[in-house]
């Protein structure tokens, strides 16, 4: 019996994600360019397998040329003569549905590997029975060979994304540990070079280690831009296409850095985009980007309430609990956008995003903001039996107001929790941007006595712990400027309305860090997901503030089986609540600033830790959720057509099935150029993983 939080039920959520409405607004010239995006980022989308795990590549070109040969319900008849059951086949089409949701075999949000959960001879007659296997035996017994081992394999190391000896990682080759990565990393530093678009490798030459940082580069011309240029609204987006290509092709991060500044400049466009090696989650050291690439349509409606927050902005910063010279020196007011999405490739959907992610740019000439409307709509509609660990009469109030306290959240999170905050640095000529003779540390109450030095960066600095401390930081912001009467009105929301919004606001937060406990392995005393890592700690200090503002107990569920509950007294948010946030905040932001690695390394993973001992048995309680868990959704996306001198959008259903066949209709041209491409690369890297 497979633990189920390794295997995808067969009832899991999957929706379509609708844009069907925004795409259509769109003018010929428009549409075009986002087609030509569209295709970039899925054709780039696709080294999201190659950094996910050994495996993942193959697993893929074996489902892709099943499904090319035979539709979901084609193939359910082979299947049935083979021995499947129809809840065997429909677990098959959801592992298939699972892998392409998350372009690879590990969740996106969390990080473990998840199985097909029917037998393994099964899927092996299934594999056997298809058509492609009878077109191509010897391909495809190959293939299944390659991969049916790792496929199913739950060994220790196996079960998550992690460095050495803690789990699989592709960025790194399987002889690296910690030490190699911090090594590797001091070295691109005293280079002035960047980790986002590297993997790195070790050898043995001769008895000494010899390291490799590979670059991901295509020297010949890449997919990313030729066409789409000739589509572009304006020069900024042409130079920014133009940039791109050229990261792509020899690598540069100093040319993506480029692009992305020309992108910034280009104002509340009606089709936004981003590509590129973009986030480092899933890097175990922090510091190396996945690729993804996303193509949008605004949301009209929307952006106005998000302008008028970012016209606000310069009000609310000082709001802030910390002195004002650990703000930035200008307020650099962001684009703040609603966007429907029409293409989002990569191994999963965020709800927002602030980026570019490079601190030089984000300190001195700014950055974007976006919200993703449709994803929004999808992600956060919840049936009242499916909503854990709260009174009855909270359910009700968190389905009305989860979806408005959530947009409240995400704007105030992306644009003041990420957009906000000074680093101190000094630079390689010896010049500070701060005056280090007066900056009182209001911690210590003594002179600041830290901070940058030359190329260092938030990320290089705070490497493993960056992620979910800055996610932390970002959602404490949302938590504490939220009982704003102004930024509630912003959003529409007066008197008892918005005192409910904040109300679901903050229980929302306090259940999703109970929630969180699923993103935690014990065994290597570990958490796989930052977003989660966060709110447990927020959790922490909610319940470390006392005076009953959080009360969290172990009950008996009605099904006799262990269940928890979780309540927030109202009347306390705004004492209790906002003081613990106040506090805890500025504690936060001093470490950032002054690059304390060792007291906010202190701080963070103190109110990380989780154990069986202290006023809860958070051990236990990991238990309780990972029985009471409930799978996160899946999307399934469109794809654009070029038919003669106009795009036409084609939509699939949100089901396994249809989410399998957007993605065997994605590469109509190509296809078998791309698995064998594929191939390749990955039997090239093969010998690395060992």
């Amino acid at each position: 019996m497979v633990d189920s939080q390794y295997y995808l039920p067969n009832d899991i959520g999957i929706s379509a994600l609708d844009c069907g409405e925004a795409f259509r607004l769109l003018s010929p010239q428009e549409k075009l360019y986002a087609h030509y995006l569209s295709r970039a980022a899925w054709y780039g989308g696709l080294a999201v397998l190659l950094q996910t795990s050994p495996e993942s590549a193959n697993i893929f070109v074996m489902l892709q040329r099943i499904f090319r040969k035979q539709t979901p319900a084609q193939l359910e008849q082979a299947a049935t003569a083979a021995g499947l059951s129809s809840a065997e086949y429909q677990a098959f089409l959801v592992y298939a549905a699972g892998l392409y949701a998350n372009m690879g075999n590990y969740k996106s949000f969390g990080d473990t590997k998840f199985i097909p959960n029917l037998p393994k001879e099964k899927l092996q007659a299934l594999v056997k029975a298809s058509q492609a296997f009878q077109d191509q035996p010897a391909e495809m017994e190959a293939l299944w060979n390659s991969c049916s081992g790792p496929l199913y394999s739950l060994e220790d190391k196996q079960k998550q994304l992690g460095l050495g000896d803690k789990g699989i990682t592709t960025y790194f080759s399987g002889n690296c540990c910690l030490e190699d990565a911090e090594l590797a990393q001091k070295f691109l530093d005293s280079k002035k070079l960047s980790a986002y678009n590297t993997r790195l490798f070790k050898r043995d030459n001769g008895g000494k280690a010899c390291y490799e940082v590979r670059l991901a580069s295509a020297v010949q011309k890449g997919q990313s831009g030729d066409v789409s240029q000739a589509y572009a609204a304006n020069e900024n987006q042409r130079k920014m296409l133009e940039e791109y290509r050229r990261s792509f092709t020899l690598g540069s991060i100093d040319a993506h850095k480029e692009g992305s500044r020309y992108w910034i400049k280009d104002k509340g466009p009606i089709v936004e985009s981003y590509i590129g090696f973009i986030e480092s989650y899933r890097d175990p050291f922090g510091s190396r980007g996945e690729f993804e690439g996303f193509v949008a349509v605004v949301n009209k409606a929307m952006s106005e309430r998000f302008a008028k927050l970012v016209s606000s902005a310069e009000v609310l910063l000082p709001e802030l609990p910390w002195p004002r010279e650990f703000e930035k020196d200008t307020f650099l007011k962001p684009d703040f956008t609603s966007l429907d999405v029409l293409t989002f490739a990569g191994s999963g959907i965020p709800a927002g995003i602030n980026i570019p992610n490079y601190d030089d740019i984000r300190q001195s000439e700014g950055f974007k903001n976006v919200s993703l409307g449709n994803v929004l709509a999808v992600a956060y509609a919840t049936q009242k039996e499916k909503l854990t660990f709260l009174k009855e009469e909270d359910k009700d109030l968190f389905i009305k107001w989860k979806g408005p306290s959530f947009e409240v959240q995400v704007g105030l999170h992306e644009l003041l929790g990420h957009g906000s905050g000074k680093l101190f640095v000094q630079d390689d000529s010896g010049k500070f941007n701060f005056d280090q003779t007066k900056v009182i540390n209001p911690e210590t109450k003594e002179p600041v006595s830290s901070w940058y030095r030359g190329s260092e960066t938030w990320d290089s600095k705070f490497s493993t712990i960056a992620s979910s401390y800055e996610e932390c930081r970002a959602e404490c912001v949302g938590l504490y400027l939220c009982l704003k009467k102004e930024v509630l009105s912003i959003f529409g929301h007066e008197g008892q309305e918005a005192e409910e919004v904040v109300y679901i606001n903050w229980l929302s937060m306090v259940r999703a860090g109970l929630l969180g406990l699923e993103f935690y392995t014990p065994e290597s005393k570990s958490w796989r997901q930052a977003h989660m890592q966060a709110r447990f700690v927020i959790l922490r200090v909610l319940l470390e503030a006392g005076e009953g503002l959080v009360g969290l107990e172990e009950v008996t569920g009605q099904d006799g089986k262990p269940d928890a509950r979780i309540t927030l007294d109202r009347s306390k948010i705004h004492t209790v609540g906002k003081n613990a946030i106040q506090r805890f905040l500025c504690k936060l932001q001093v470490f950032k600033s002054t690059a304390d690695v060792e007291g906010g390394r202190a701080l963070y993973e103190g109110y990380s830790t989780v154990s069986d001992s202290g006023a809860h048995n958070f051990l236990r309680l990991r238990e309780t959720v990972l029985l009471r868990k409930e799978a996160r959704k899946m999307f399934v996306q469109a794809n654009t057509r070029v038919n003669g001198d106009s795009v036409e959008l084609v939509e699939y259903e949100g089901s396994a099935a249809g989410l399998i066949r957007s993605f065997t209709e994605r590469f109509p041209d190509d296809a078998e150029q791309l698995e064998a491409d594929l191939l390749e690369l990955n039997k090239r890297d093969a010998p690395c993983w060992c």
